[in-house]
């Protein structure tokens, strides 16, 4: 068994984290650059996509989001009209979390004549990403590992499976993907090592936050600006007591513009008796901007943090039941449920009705806190 501790230097190399960053940047530009001069050039579109999608996920560099909004735009507007276009037009899509425009995108990619495989590998994320036939998707997911061992699958499978609350299966599925990992890119790894921490941090039963600190530390010494490790790890330093550890951990990461870093470290400076306003500013204004310009990707975030020290409840539940919409997961709903009560809104109770019928059957649902709602319910009735 594969532990933090025993995951270091002597177990395999990696490209140095940072150096792999100034690298990632510098291949984004001369791609941008090849763009501007030949926007139909063949590839340079996905390479594009994928470059900003690691610059967004791993730096925290939410502008990634907008250029990505402008490359999918500048291929409309040259009147590109391709499976290439179609596919790429559907991954921007799926990034920003408007599944429903990304499958009319892949509908039209398929018509065009765009690889099956392209079509089918999208098509699972934003299943994946919406709940929608889970069976099906881990079937797909455990066969997909099964041909290529690829680290990408076995991510996307534990994935799937910490979502099922298949909590064991998920972190043995983690490490396996750490164990067979053999390039020399830290983003992967730091990836998993992230996963692993947030599996054991936050989403078991029963946190072991020792545990979760000890992969996202990990993660973090793969890859330093890795903004979202920090975040979780100073959020975890903070509950331990440790809140100057927590601001040193938050810090670096202020420059990526993730409204999150702000709200945490506003936090953090009010427990030691300093001055917040201007981090918690920041933060609000931060996520207000965010959600005018990509609202369903940062609807759960931005409901998370109205919720919490944004200190507006009616705000956080719209937010929520629009994250609910566009992807009802288990998660989406206990998260929209919990703000409903919390709001006193009497859609409550029909968004538990809800996760009743569509999740109700799942082990997910039983371990989960609707289950519990659902019970008291029912006692209620029959008292």
């Amino acid at each position: 068994m594969l532990e933090a501790a025993e995951f270091d230097d002597t177990y395999f190399q990696t490209t140095d984290g940072d150096i792999a960053v100034i690298n990632l940047e510098s291949a984004r530009r001369r791609s941008w650059s090849r763009f501007y001069q030949d926007p139909v050039r063949e590839g340079i579109a996905e390479t594009i996509v994928e470059q900003e999608q690691l610059a967004a996920q791993f730096v925290g560099d939410l502008m990634a989001l907008d250029r990505l909004e402008f490359l999918a735009k500048q291929l409309s507007q040259a009147n590109f009209a391709s499976k290439r276009t179609a596919l790429i037009e559907a991954r921007v899509a799926s990034t920003m979390h408007r599944f429903a425009e990304a499958r009319r995108h892949l509908e039209l990619a398929e018509i065009s004549g765009a690889s099956e495989a392209d079509v089918s590998r999208l098509r699972l994320s934003i299943d994946q990403a919406c709940g929608a036939d889970l069976d099906r998707v881990l079937a797909e997911r455990r066969k997909a590992v099964a041909k290529s061992g690829a680290i990408e699958d076995q991510v996307a499978l534990g994935g799937l499976l910490a979502d099922l609350r298949e909590f064991g299966d998920a972190d043995r599925i983690y490490k396996q993907a750490l164990r067979n990992y053999s390039d020399v890119s830290p983003f992967p790894v730091a990836w998993v090592c992230f996963q692993l921490g947030m599996l054991w941090g936050e989403l078991v039963l029963e946190p072991e936050v020792t545990c979760a600190a000890e992969w996202y530390e990990k993660a973090l010494e793969r890859l330093p600006s890795y903004a979202k490790a920090r975040v979780h790890l100073a959020e975890i330093y903070l509950s331990c007591g440790r809140a100057e550890d927590a601001e040193s951990v938050l810090i670096p990461a202020l420059s990526g513009g993730d409204p999150e870093v702000h709200w945490r470290l506003a936090d953090i400076m009010a427990v030691q008796g300093k001055d917040a306003d201007a981090q918690m500013q920041a933060a609000r204004s931060g996520y207000e901007s965010v959600l005018e310009r990509h609202p369903l990707a940062f609807a759960d975030h931005g409901a998370e943090f109205y919720a919490g020290s944004g200190g507006d409840c009616r705000r956080a539940l719209e937010l929520a039941l629009v994250n609910v919409a566009n992807r009802p997961t288990l998660r989406a709903f206990e998260q929209a449920h919990e703000m409903a009560v919390a709001a006193g809104d009497a859609r409550a109770s029909e968004l538990l009705i809800e996760a009743t019928e569509r999740w109700g059957g799942s082990v997910g649902f039983r371990l989960s806190s609707l289950a519990k709602c659902q019970l008291e319910k029912w006692e209620e009735a029959i008292a």
